[in-house]
């Protein structure tokens, strides 16, 4: 039988393995979730009892379910429990919920216009998404493009690009990528 204090020693490894699989040091860590560096650090070698007042912002901060920290076990129940993200003027709704490797997501871009961010954006990794909804503006480098309703693009995210609607309507897509482009578009801008 697994007892608490099992399951307490296992969330330290757990943030760990999280933190450094998606390349987050203690500091961006810190910042994005309000809890000291010293605090993380002692909660990742188990020198700090997580306490859920801990674990909800580090649970929010990597895009997991708080299950999915203290390695709840499973209930069975095959079905992804759509939470939506609100980031820079869009909506991204999480369709996966394993940490690492290819993420999937459904994404809602606002009317053309309505976005907050405006400017070309790099990270590693490749992304590809497939228009279900609405028409998208893909900007790629010095080139433009509009897709529409059962286009899709893929293009390496190290090129600059931005996504956004490109008319009146929000645009809906269903789109791939990485560890990388994951942290690229739901986490939010640190200061250098």
């Amino acid at each position: 039988m697994v007892t608490s204090e099992d399951v307490l020693a296992g969330v330290g490894p757990r943030l760990h393995t999280l933190r450094r699989s998606r390349n987050i040091s203690l500091a961006a860590l810190a910042a994005e979730t309000g809890l000291t560096a010293s605090t993380l650090s002692r909660l990742e070698n188990g020198k700090l009892r997580p306490t859920l007042e801990q674990l909800l912002p580090l649970a929010r901060a990597y895009g997991v379910p708080l299950d999915d920290l203290v390695a709840a076990p499973p209930t069975g129940d095959p079905r992804i429990h759509l939470r939506p993200v609100k980031r820079a003027g869009f909506t991204v709704i999480p369709l996966t919920r394993r940490p690492g490797g290819i993420q999937a997501y459904k994404v809602i871009y606002p009317p053309a216009g309505a976005a907050t961010t405006k400017t070309l954006q790099t990270h590693d990794g490749y992304e590809w998404f497939y228009v279900l909804n609405g028409h998208v503006r893909l900007i790629l480098g010095d080139q433009e493009y509009r897709l529409g309703p059962g286009e899709a693009a893929e293009f390496d995210t190290r090129t600059p690009h931005q996504i956004s609607s490109a008319d009146s309507q929000p645009a809906e897509l269903l789109t791939l990528f990485g560890a990388q482009g994951e942290r690229a578009h739901l986490t939010p801008a640190l200061p250098n």
